[in-house]
């Protein structure tokens, strides 16, 4: 688990990776277009360096102050372990702090203070009895963690002594015989590693920062709380927190002869290591040990304190105030300022003198094998050169360190090892920028070519598209003339066509008062035969009774035979008569017959002239909107060609 860690606000811009000591434990990640610098749990040492220099707030880390409350409203006991720095950041608000959390359940509150004197007394005694001179101190986490980490052939010299607070807690646990959970209150993010350190069998249960405690404190404010005070006393350990605290505890109690090696300083602290791993692997240095920590300002302005940012004078002022009342002690005190180192130790020694050493004595891990590097050979390295566009010595001692690292061969080794990738190197982008740039002057050129050619080419086509819809609007208006004719003529023959038809009709109706007359006739006809009839008869009664009269009567005989032959010949008249009528009626029959005929089809003629009609005046439109759009093409043909 990592206790620092990237968030969403991360824009890639290697000022951790910069920061950051442990090759590695930052490592640059692509994503999409962008670059994210991701932690590396197993390279990590929680130093907070890269808290520090990060400006976007995308650095966050994590520790167990949700937990401890969640914890402490469950009933579990618990007791509190105060780091010195505490009472430095917070002289005034110190006791009201530990009120409240006394009222949330907190058992007991036991400075670190009193740790830290117990830890000086071990690294004093180990020392002297065991003859193991020139080790590194090992309090702060940080440097323990870099040394399991990346320098594991300096294990054997970080001192074996635990630091103020495990030893605090081991003699709550051993000699106090305090079963409560212990609870850290801590301004260092590393001492979480340390707490969770198999070595140091769970002694300690919540790492909790300054920074996140007061928030959460502030944040779920406790009334009626009273000011509580820590509970055990303590000496010169008070001051470890300041840098060369555990120097000062040395020289106060074995005088200024003992020779101590003061280093701190997230840089300064791992360059110094390795710069003289030979001397102090060798034991060649003339150091009682070197007092090493990461934080350059001490734990007072630790990774995990509200003040870090802005270093407050207040802090180290304070904590000059406790150095001097501790040295203002009683005369019986190992602290007291009127004995000599050598009392000073003998009253300590004489204070722990039922302390077994051995119960605060440490192992350590070599964690090497999760953060060694490969060394790339020159031709993987050559390789990597080359996909980086760096192909002269100049460009490969370039050590620009936007990437992050101090040299571009650390870059490659990087690379190599996949802690980064080649477009995190800004002068790999800007010889990419500038071959694409070479590439767009050249594109530029080449289309300012193709304008000057398709300008020509395009006036050439404007003459040819203007001549091609002069010609298409003079076909399109001839067909429109010609369209026009026809619905003319279709016009015409549809109105003749109506004449046709009323002639049709008005034939009919003579033909019908032609047949009303013939059947007048026959029935005249008719009557002519029925009156012929009777005067043949009358005129053969006349021809019998002029035969009777004899001589007188001959006269009479003659005109009755005249009258007969009348009367005869009316009856063939009319008799002829009616044999013509019913042939001038058959006749009619047929003539009003093909009549209607020709009506249906004049019907016809009509209704496919008055189609024709329409549809010619639809072909008329069309071809107007076929002219309408013509020109709109030419139009807008000629506006592409001019642009």
């Amino acid at each position: 688990m990592s206790l620092v860690r990237t968030n969403e606000k991360c824009i890639g811009c290697n000022r951790c990776i910069r920061a950051c000591s442990s090759m590695g434990a930052n490592v640059a990640v692509e994503k999409g277009r962008g670059n994210v610098i991701d932690v590396d749990p197993d390279k990590c040492i929680a130093c907070g360096a890269c808290l520090d220099v990060c400006e976007h707030d995308a650095r966050e880390y994590i520790d167990d102050v949700e937990q401890f409350f969640e914890d402490l409203k469950k009933g579990v006991k618990i007791s509190v372990l105060i780091a010195p720095a505490f009472l430095a950041n917070y002289p005034k608000e110190y006791e009201a702090y530990l009120g409240m959390l006394k009222k949330l359940g907190v058992n007991r509150f036991i400075s670190v203070s009193f740790g830290a004197d117990i830890t000086t007394w071990g690294y004093i005694k180990y020392i002297t009895e065991n003859k193991f001179y020139g080790g590194i101190s090992q309090p702060c986490p940080a440097v323990v963690g870099y040394i399991e980490r990346y320098m594991p052939e300096l294990l054997p010299k970080l001192m074996p002594v635990q630091s103020p607070m495990m030893c605090s807690a081991i003699y709550a646990k051993k000699y106090m015989k305090l079963n409560d959970k212990l609870a850290f209150i801590s301004p260092c993010i590393a001492k979480k590693n340390e707490i969770d350190d198999p070595n140091n069998q769970g002694y300690i249960s919540y790492n909790l920062t300054f920074k996140h405690l007061i928030r959460y404190l502030r944040s779920h404010p406790v009334s009626g709380a009273a000011p509580y005070k820590d509970e055990i006393e303590y000496g010169l350990g008070s001051i470890y927190p300041m840098p060369g605290g555990l120097k000062e505890n040395v020289y106060w109690l074995l005088g200024e002869d003992a020779l101590v090696r003061q280093m701190e300083g997230e840089h300064h602290m791992y360059a110094y290591l390795h710069k003289n791993a030979a001397l102090l692997k060798g034991g060649k240095t003339p150091y009682l040990f070197v007092d090493a920590l990461n934080c350059t300002n001490g734990c007072l302005y630790g990774p995990g304190t509200e003040v870090r940012a802005d270093l407050s004078e207040e802090v180290f002022m304070t904590i000059q105030k406790i150095k001097a009342e501790s040295k203002n002690s009683s005369k019986k005190s190992a602290w007291g300022r009127g004995l000599t180192p050598k009392k000073r130790l003998d009253a300590l020694n004489k204070q722990f003198a039922n302390l077994n050493l051995n119960d605060f004595l440490r192992k350590y891990t070599d964690r090497s094998a999760k953060c060694r590097h490969r060394i790339p050979s020159n031709r993987e390295l050559e390789e990597i050169y080359t996909k980086m566009q760096k192909d002269t010595a100049e460009k490969r001692a370039i050590d620009c360190s936007c990437c992050g690292y101090e040299s571009c061969h650390d870059m490659a080794v990087a690379i190599y090892n996949g802690y980064n990738h080649i477009h995190n190197c800004v002068h790999y982008i800007k010889d990419r920028a500038y071959e694409e740039k070479d590439k767009a002057v050249a594109l530029t050129e080449e289309i300012t070519r193709t304008q000057e050619e398709m300008r020509e080419k395009k006036l050439t086509l404007m003459d040819e598209i203007s001549d091609n819809f002069s010609t298409l609007k003079e076909t399109i208006g001839q067909i429109e003339e010609t369209s026009s004719d026809n619905v003319k003529h279709t016009a015409g023959i549809s109105a003749d066509m109506s004449d046709v038809d009323a002639f049709a009709n008005e034939l009919k109706q003579v033909l019908n008062t032609i047949e009303n007359c013939l059947n007048k006739l026959e029935t005249n006809n008719a009557d002519v035969i029925a009156i012929a009839a009777q005067t043949n008869l009358l005129a053969l009664n006349a021809s019998i009774e002029a035969a009777r009269a004899g001589e007188a009567g001959r006269g009479f005989a003659v005109v009755a035979e005249e009258i007969k032959k009348l009367a005869e010949g009316s009856k063939t008249t009319a008799d002829d008569s009616n044999s013509n009528n019913q042939d001038i009626r058959e006749t009619i029959e047929r003539l009003i017959e093909e009549a209607g005929k020709l009506t249906q089809i004049v019907e016809q003629v009509n209704g496919r002239a008055s189609t024709l009609v329409a549809s010619a005046e639809e072909t008329t439109a069309s071809i107007s909107l076929m002219k309408d759009v013509a020109e709109n093409v030419e139009t807008s043909l000629r506006q592409i060609l001019q642009d």
